[in-house]
């Protein structure tokens, strides 16, 4: 079972976002790897606390991450909290440390206070149906990224021998203080380049189409962003590549419409229908299926089929499908049909008498929402 994330981080579930930031680099410093060099345990705690800290101090996965726990990212394919690896740690939370270690932000882990530099990040936007969020897909995209050419060699940057930061000492009213920031002449990979192809740029970088393969989870919603570890632009020297983030967007359906993990679809059914019944096929996300309409139907009615809508990101089950039905007075008719429903008005049949089971509109909104 994982540990709670404020028991990690020694936080109340009241912690304002200073006090988790603060909990966060008391922690961070503690366990660094360059503090704890072979310290398999400190490095685990070093992760623990980085998984913590993504999550508590992002507010929207907090909320997620106090009413259901972990289970609030369980099966979510990479959206929030756990897998965190030393390289998503150093870039993403680098500014934590200030100068810590070396007056840099973060050092490399067991690089000698050298940055671990890391290529940019890629975005691109994939649309969906609601066939595929409904049931999961995975998506072959073509992507443009830029990697290291074959050929290219580094070698150390003379500028800063390799750590990646250059270190001035200055003299001040109050003394001799020491600065270190990132070296401009290797971007602070501690490489430069040393040979390179003719068609090469100037960091030895080719741009290359490769195709990427994503599997997207069933359940993901529209402006949801996943990541794709390593599949950005490669970075310089030894650096790591970036991600690709793909952002998803979902394509309208033609019959249903999905409000979370439920959908709507309008039913028309014409007046003999409604008034003898009948056997109606509608669209669902899994295939079309054939729903029984009860003589006597109203207009407005709602019926419920469980499961049969969108399944939740988090695991929790499926949305339903809410079928309204819609009774469809017809604008034009002959002669014959109008004398018969002229003859039909005044028919004690045809007289409104709502019963209990007959819930106003009102009442059928406040039941939709619960």
């Amino acid at each position: 079972m994982k540990e709670d994330y404020y028991e990690i981080l020694g936080l109340s579930k009241n912690a304002t976002a200073a006090e988790i930031k603060k909990a966060y680099r008391k922690m961070a410093i503690k366990y660094h790897p360059d503090k704890n060099p072979g310290d398999s345990k400190a490095e685990d705690m070093f992760k623990k606390s980085a998984e913590a800290y993504e999550v508590l101090s992002n507010p929207e996965k907090k909320a997620r991450y106090d009413q259901f726990g972990h289970q609030a990212f369980d099966g979510s394919g990479g959206f929030g909290g756990g897998g965190m690896n030393m390289d998503d740690i150093f870039s993403q939370f680098g500014d934590i440390f200030g100068g810590a270690f070396g007056g840099g932000g973060f050092g490399g882990f067991g690089g000698g206070g050298r940055r671990t530099v890391k290529g940019s990040n890629l975005r691109i936007r994939v649309k969906l149906t609601l066939e595929e969020i409904a049931n999961g897909v995975e998506k072959k995209i073509k992507v443009k990224r830029k990697k290291v050419a074959q050929g290219t060699t580094y070698k150390t940057c003379s500028t800063c021998n390799g750590t990646g930061q250059v270190t001035r000492v200055q003299n001040t009213i109050l003394g001799r203080m020491q600065t270190a920031t990132t070296c401009s002449t290797c971007g602070g990979s501690g490489q430069i380049v040393d040979q390179k192809p003719t068609n090469a740029d100037a960091h030895g970088m080719l741009s290359t189409e490769e195709t990427v393969s994503i599997k997207i989870p069933a359940g993901v919603v529209d402006g949801m962003q996943l990541k794709v570890s390593g599949k950005g632009n490669d970075a310089p020297g030894n650096g790591i590549a970036g991600d690709l983030l793909v952002a998803i967007e979902e394509k309208d359906h033609p019959t249903l419409q999905r409000e979370g993990d439920n959908l709507h679809y309008d039913l028309y059914v014409s007046i003999p229908d409604a008034t003898l019944g009948a056997s109606k096929e509608i669209d669902t996300v899994t295939g079309k299926v054939r729903i029984k309409i009860e003589p006597g139907v109203q207009s407005g009615k709602i019926l419920r089929l469980r499961n049969k809508g969108i399944p939740s990101i988090n695991g929790y089950g499926s949305g339903d499908l809410l079928v309204h039905v819609n009774v469809w007075t017809p604008k034009t008719l002959s002669k014959e049909q109008r004398a018969f429903f002229e003859k039909m008005s005044e028919d004690e049949h045809f007289q409104p008498k709502p019963e209990k089971e007959d819930k106003s509109f009102f009442e059928k909104v406040k039941d939709m929402f619960s």
